[in-house]
């Protein structure tokens, strides 16, 4: 198993699409189910926390006499 820290979003989500794909399929014996289970977890506790940094990036562009100024927080998130 990779270190999940280390993924990028798009990297943990293919993971973690392929880990439900597994335990879905019903040919996943009980202790191998528990193991995907926990990285399933680890990956989307990852996905949340990359998406949450993701969107205190996200700015918006100030405008004066219409050209940017620069940046400023997008509110609401």
């Amino acid at each position: 198993m990779s270190d999940i820290a280390a993924m990028t979003f798009e990297d943990a989500m293919k993971a973690l699409e392929d880990v439900v794909r597994q335990l879905e399929s019903g040919n996943v014996e009980l202790e191998k189910s528990i193991s995907l289970y926990e990285r399933g977890a680890a990956l989307k506790a990852h996905c949340e926390k990359k998406l949450k940094e993701a969107e205190e990036k996200v700015e918006k562009i100030t405008l004066a006499a219409g050209q940017p100024t620069g940046t400023a927080p997008a509110e609401g998130l």
